[in-house]
């Protein structure tokens, strides 16, 4: 059995009113949902997907935080 790993999700709501997911440690993992739990679902399912399309190799960015600007 595969130990269990814990990446960070970014969730955003696009202008069409879907929520849009990414996985910043795994290039190119990208999901999108009409809601919240249909999108979680969709995160693990593409999270195992770009693990198995990498060969299980993640990258480790720390999460700083997040801001937003306007201007």
């Amino acid at each position: 059995m595969r130990s269990k790993r814990k990446f960070t999700v970014l969730i955003e709501k696009d202008e069409a009113g879907y929520y849009v997911a990414s996985v910043p440690a795994l290039r190119g993992c990208h999901t999108q949902a009409k809601n919240l739990d249909i999108l979680m679902k969709r995160v693990r399912e593409v999270i195992e997907l770009c693990l198995e399309a990498s060969g299980g190799k993640a990258g480790s960015p720390e999460l700083v935080g997040i801001q937003q600007i306007t201007v």
